[in-house]
């Protein structure tokens, strides 16, 4: 394969995944190069496509931070993820600005769902929820805020 089919269908197949969701160009290059495509072909129709304005890691990070705020992830977790997938520090500041979510709040209702006909006072109880929230991506403030809401108590656990 030539230069020019190589960047050909480095570009085409790149659109084709992008037509239906949006990709960060890490994510893009490694699914180009898992199908066998050179990295200079791959390197040129990502530039070309991040010209035209069908790939933009900003517009990724918001969507995808919005997509799993909406989900029930916590900040933490979205951080990690979008830094797996190449976005920048600040892209990743402003995704989650863009979420305009109340991470605390969302934690206590991600609590009332899970644990709402259990005893919040049993330790293990406390445990399994304060281990759930901080999978999910929570703030250790958040996880606890969260318990004490489930308890009904302000004070600290």
């Amino acid at each position: 394969m030539d230069d020019a089919a190589a960047y050909a269908d480095a570009y085409n197949k790149a659109l084709a995944l992008l037509a239906r969701r949006e990709y960060s160009r890490r994510d893009l290059a490694r699914r180009l190069d898992a199908r066998g495509l050179p990295a200079d072909a791959i390197n040129a129709a990502l530039d070309r496509l991040i010209e035209q304005g069908f790939q933009n890691d900003a517009r990724f990070a918001g969507a995808f931070a919005r997509t799993r705020a909406a989900a029930g992830y916590g900040p933490v977790r979205i951080r990690a993820e979008l830094f797996g997938d190449g976005v920048a520090d600040e892209m990743i500041e402003a995704a989650l600005e863009s979420c305009e979510t109340d991470w605390p709040e969302l934690a206590q209702e991600l609590a009332q769902r899970r644990f709402a006909g259990n005893n919040p006072a049993d330790a293990a109880t406390q445990r399994k929820l304060i281990g759930f929230l901080l999978r999910r991506g929570f703030t250790q403030s958040n996880a606890y805020a969260a318990l004490r809401s489930l308890s009904g108590r302000e004070d600290s656990v």
